[in-house]
């Protein structure tokens, strides 16, 4: 038996999986071997059967309390015109009949009384079902039902416990970060020499959050920083806590902490904790919903345990707004890692470790890369070089060069090339004119960032064309110039097409939204209004819920709001009667770059100098387009802080 049997890693038995067939197919029999013979036997009346005994046509008869069964010489046919020698007689409710045994024996009828079944009999007969319904049982609800258990295992934590060899992470592994993981290597010196700040009583800290964009190697550093401690690793996501069945997350709570004191020291990871910590009483039912509970018992459980154990636990999340007070407070989670954006450097770094297994050209360039990729977190790399390295493999090229890598970086910015997506020559033609006023505007204003590429090839699901900026270095700030560069340089297009055509079409939809949010965002919080003056202006984003102020309401008055709407109208106007005055000064430009994109569909920034610089005029000191852009060139205006989260401008029809 014992070879039969064995335990998993839980502790639970594995049963052979040729058990619950066989059962099933013992139980299949006898219920069909009961079926088969009643319904082969014919049901008679108490007449019935008398007739035929008296006609000495019964062979065999039994008895037993409340039923005669019996053989027929040969056959009859009863009530159902069924036909058959095998009998039945019901005769429940009926007297004793004095004159059936002494008939039986006056016509020879080999007669007998059945005994009460034996207990062994019953007891199978009842059993079978019944180990039969807890086979069924235990296999689709014990068994089957998500890993950690079934239904009476729910309280179980869900938590995935790494061994150093699954990890096989660290901090060499990890690059551009270099601030966060000095931060925690400290969290690493915790949980190896822990007696070193226990010695002058300092207590190690109970919990690391990890903060930053999705993308950017929260979980990867968790990772390393087990891998370096060397201890075990338990990794779970938030959502993991959570279950239809009320108390569940607050048992698998429970569970975790005991297992991970069982094992300390340990790393305790949580991802993606605002799905469990997130603020309480902003629930549709208040404060006693699941979630809730599950988050009240973490709270109490990273307030019980003893962090001088040797148990830290560590969450990652990119929302950390939305996560509840109680949980960020000292005692709790003690520290904040902010895992930003690498820089260009660390794009480099990030870049020369996700190439180590890759074959790419001897003049690839990796610094050049990063230089085109502001704004990229490590996943986006890391997927870059997939790309390119899947681009270069189905292209039939032994190595990735730098053209892949553009291409891959094209494919991510604006989506994958459809050239065979067939367009009108009229539609083309527009398309043409629209992105050859983008760039012109944009290669035109001071402090604009440089064009990269100007494309009429559709990619994506509605870029029908785009218009590639990039800045030189990274930027973190941008200035009240410079946003109204980037509102002309979108307006660029639709003025185009009305210059050209004299209407306008759909295609600058995305334009006009990126305008009005540019434009409004100048006004209501970087404060870029001379009307309005140095103030911001903050709608309340309270949410419609039970426990907060109902409504999303703004902190100003209907006159107030009426003048932001004058102000943005005025700060577009404005763009928009540069960005004309542009054009048709330089119509020739425009309509020789058309022509050219028309024939080449893709451009690159020398092919737009070539043109500018062949067909531009020159600007006359004094005249009005040349004083504005002068006073342009030399404006200094306020700071804002990160206006916009994508570096790269590409407008599409």
């Amino acid at each position: 038996m014992k070879q039969l049997l064995s335990r998993d890693k839980n502790g639970r038995l594995n049963w052979p999986s040729w058990i619950l067939p066989i059962v099933l197919v013992l139980a299949a029999m006898m219920v069909l071997r009961s079926t088969l013979t009643e319904a082969r036997q014919l049901h008679l009346t108490y007449s019935e059967f008398k007739t035929q005994l008296e006609a000495g046509n019964v062979k065999a008869i039994r008895t037993n309390e409340g039923t005669i069964t019996g053989q027929l010489r040969s056959e009859i046919q009863d009530q159902q015109h069924r036909k058959g020698k095998e009998f039945s007689v019901d005769t429940h409710g009926l007297p004793n009949d004095p004159e059936l045994i002494p008939l039986s024996m006056e016509k020879n009828v080999d007669l007998a009384g059945t005994s009460e079944p034996s207990p062994w009999n019953m007891m199978l007969l009842w059993m079978v079902p019944m180990l039969l319904f807890i086979g069924v049982l235990y296999f689709l609800v014990f068994r089957k039902l998500g890993p950690g258990g079934g239904a009476m295992t729910f309280g179980r934590s869900k938590a995935k416990l790494y061994a150093q060899e699954d990890l096989n992470v660290s901090f060499e592994d990890v690059a551009g970060l270099e601030e966060a993981v000095e931060e925690l290597r400290e969290v690493v010196d915790f949980l190896k020499n822990a007696e070193k700040y226990q010695s002058i009583g300092g207590r190690i800290p109970k919990g690391v959050l990890l903060v930053g964009l999705p993308g950017t190697g929260k979980t990867l550093l968790a990772r390393a920083v087990a891998g370096e401690a060397g201890v075990p690793f338990f990794g779970l996501s938030g959502s993991d806590f959570v279950e239809m069945f009320v108390g569940v997350g607050a048992a698998r709570v429970r569970d975790l902490f005991a297992q991970a004191e069982q094992r300390a020291p340990c790393i305790i990871f949580i991802d993606e904790l605002d799905a469990l910590g997130k603020s309480r009483g902003s629930g549709v039912v208040g404060g006693h919903d699941e979630r809730e509970q599950t988050l009240n018992q973490l709270l109490v459980e990273m307030d019980g345990f003893d962090s001088n154990r040797g148990v830290i636990i560590m969450a990652a999340t990119n929302r950390p707004e939305t996560l509840d007070a109680a949980l960020l407070r000292p005692g709790r989670f003690d520290r904040t890692v902010v895992v930003d954006r690498p820089d260009a450097n660390g794009r480099e770094a990030i870049l020369k470790v996700h190439v180590r297994n890759v074959k790419v050209a001897e003049d690839l360039n990796l610094k050049e890369i990063a230089s085109l990729t502001p704004g990229f977190v490590g996943a986006d790399l890391a997927n870059l070089v997939n790309e390119g390295a899947l681009l270069a493999a189905r292209q039939g090229f032994p190595h990735v060069t730098k053209h892949h890598i553009e291409e891959a970086i094209e494919r991510g910015v604006a989506g994958l090339e459809r050239k065979q997506r067939v367009m009108m020559p009229d539609e083309k033609r527009r398309i043409s004119y629209h992105e050859c006023g983008h760039a012109i505007v944009a290669y035109l204003l001071p402090g604009s960032d440089p064009v990269h590429k100007i494309s009429i090839v559709p990619r994506g699901i509605g870029a029908l064309g785009y218009t590639l900026q990039r800045p030189l270095d990274d930027r973190y700030l941008a200035t009240q110039g410079e946003l109204e560069n980037r509102v002309c340089t979108l307006l660029g297009g639709i003025i185009a097409e009305e210059l050209v055509f004299g209407e306008t079409s759909t295609g600058a939809q995305n334009d006009l939204q990126r305008v009005a949010g540019i434009a409004r965002s100048m006004v209501k919080e970087y404060g870029m209004s001379p009307k309005l003056g140095r103030l911001q202006y903050r709608d309340s984003q309270e949410s419609v819920f039970l426990g907060s102020s109902a409504g999303i309401g703004r902190e100003y008055s209907e006159s107030t709001a009426r003048e932001i709407d004058m102000e943005v109208r005025r700060i577009v106007e404005e763009s928009q009667k540069l960005v004309r005055e542009i054009l048709v000064e330089h119509r020739v430009a425009l309509e020789k770059l058309s022509e050219r994109l028309l024939e080449k569909e893709v451009l690159d920034a020398h092919e737009l100098k070539d043109v500018m610089d062949a067909t531009a005029p020159r600007l006359v000191p004094g005249t009005s387009l040349a004083n504005r852009l002068q006073s342009r060139s030399h404006a200094t205006t306020a700071d804002v802080q990160n206006p916009e989260h994508s570096t790269d401008q590409a407008s599409g029809e």
